[in-house]
C-alpha cells in the first residue's frame, strides 16, 4: 500500500517562508510525477506544482506561485519538497501531495490516485 505524508506546514507571517515534504513510502510506489494541490476555505483544489519524477529539469508551476515557490526531489529518499518564499495571506491553504500517475498531466486531479492527509499553511498579514 502506497502512503504519502505531508509535513512542514505551519503559520508564517506575509513575506516568510515555510518548506513543506511529501514523502511516499510502499513497495510498489511508482510515479511520472509527484504534484503540489492546494485548496483554501471555500474554494476548489487547486494546482500549484508538479516535477517529473524520473527525468531531471521538467517541473511545472501555476501562475499564482510562479517566482516564489520551487519544488525539488529526492528519488533515493522518494520525496518531494515545496519551498515556499515571499508568502501571501492568499497562499493560505491545506496543501496536499499527490502521487501514482503515469503521465505528464500534472494539473489534472483524476491523474493521481495516491494523495496525502494534507497540512496546513497559513499566512498572516
Amino acid at each position: 500500500q502506497v502512503q504519502l505524508v505531508e509535513s512542514g506546514g505551519g503559520l508564517v507571517q506575509a513575506g516568510g517562508s515555510l518548506r513543506l515534504s511529501c514523502a511516499a513510502s510502499g513497495r510498489t510506489f511508482s510515479s511520472y510525477a509527484m504534484t503540489w494541490f492546494r485548496q483554501a476555505p471555500g474554494k476548489e483544489r487547486e494546482f500549484v506544482a508538479a516535477i517529473v519524477w524520473r527525468t531531471v529539469g521538467i517541473t511545472d508551476y501555476a501562475d499564482s506561485v510562479k517566482g516564489r515557490f520551487t519544488i525539488s526531489k529526492d528519488v533515493t529518499k522518494n520525496t518531494v519538497y515545496l519551498q515556499m518564499n515571499s508568502l501571501k495571506p492568499e497562499d493560505t491553504a491545506v496543501y496536499y501531495c499527490a502521487g501514482g500517475s503515469t503521465r505528464w498531466l500534472p494539473r489534472i486531479h483524476s491523474e493521481y490516485p495516491y494523495w496525502g492527509q494534507g497540512t496546513q499553511v497559513t499566512v498572516s498579514s
